[in-house]
């Protein structure tokens, strides 16, 4: 062989893995905007990815996530929903937040959007119905508000009497209006007195808890906040420390100490729009894609936190719960 056919034949050699590297297809994104912190989600994001890998996408492998968390500073999520459509995302999820939806729906109008939300998604805009959502967006809808007046007969069935209750919410929550709405309803149908209490910050909780117990507030409804939740252990310990009763949305509160709460099954609802996150990336549009309902509830009663309290749990409410901690 000539030198020159051989320096040809070796270039190409060469050239060839490059071009092979150059083809391959890009993976596609998701975007996943998030008001709160990582921390406080990391036993529910295995379930979203779950749900991908049962439609075929394992994250690392042929899908990639980009994470934007605002770790409670709420303002920051039309910055970051804009920050993903800059970054070409081919979807975008927003798992537990009103305000994050409505940020990522304010930010386009044509990359698909898959939500969890506690409020009722036509109520607040974001889809034309539950059935046809219609546009680029679709998801899971809690209603978390009509939930939260049940938390409140619930609360009550535990501590009877007729002592003032708070609810503490954040106003800076899209949601919150609407949950202020039903509980105070809930409140007013039971006969009783109701406080609402904002929060915006963890350093509002030392004053908010002084205050509850000096004006001889019963019990404490905390509201369904993704904020809250990452702020658990300072909620807990506080009621805990203040002897006051209370009631959350989220799971995690009961398991870790609070005194009980009652909601969707989270694991179940993170892994159902995974499944519709995967379909979407297979072609499917999420204007055809039904707006979603949980299909189950927990009530989870910690009955050592009850026994700490002074409090003896009903049986009535014993016999609902779907776990009981010892």
């Amino acid at each position: 062989m000539k030198r020159r056919e051989f320096i040809t034949l070796l270039g190409g050699a060469v050239a060839w893995p490059l071009a092979g590297r150059a083809q391959q297809p890009t993976l596609p994104v998701i975007g996943f905007l998030h008001p709160s912190s990582p921390d406080a989600y990391v036993n529910r994001q295995p379930a979203f990815r779950q749900g991908l890998k049962a439609e075929g996408f394992v994250e690392g492998e042929n899908v990639m996530i980009e994470y934007r968390w605002a770790h409670e500073r709420y303002e920051r999520l039309p910055d970051l929903a804009a920050e993903l459509v800059r970054r070409n995302v081919a979807i975008i999820v927003t798992a537990g937040s009103t305000s994050a939806a409505l940020a990522a729906k304010k930010a386009t109008e044509t990359v698909p959007i898959v939500f969890i939300i506690g409020a009722d998604p036509v109520e607040v805009g974001l889809v034309a119905s539950l059935a046809r959502p219609g546009r680029n967006i679709t998801g899971l809808a809690q209603v978390h508000f009509a939930l939260t007046a049940k938390r409140l007969e619930m609360l009550h069935e535990l501590i009877g009497g007729s002592a003032p209750i708070a609810l503490l919410v954040n106003p800076n929550n899209a949601y919150t209006a609407p949950e202020t709405r039903a509980v105070q309803a809930a409140g007013t149908a039971l006969g009783l007195r109701l406080q609402v209490i904002n929060a915006t910050d963890e350093h509002d909780f030392e004053t908010i808890f002084a205050t509850l117990v000096q004006q001889r507030i019963g019990a404490l409804l905390v509201g369904a906040d993704p904020s809250f939740l990452s702020l658990r252990d300072r909620l807990i310990g506080l009621a805990a420390r203040h002897a006051i009763p209370a009631i959350y949305g989220y799971r995690e509160f009961a398991v870790d100490g609070g005194l009980m709460s009652y909601g969707p099954d989270a694991t179940a609802a993170w892994q159902q729009i995974g499944l519709y996150v995967g379909r979407i990336l297979k072609g499917e549009k999420a204007a055809d894609l039904p707006v979603m309902q949980p299909a189950k509830y927990e009530l989870v009663i910690n009955i050592k936190t009850a026994n700490a309290l002074g409090l003896k749990v009903p049986p009535t409410l014993l016999a609902r719960a779907d776990e009981v901690i010892e």
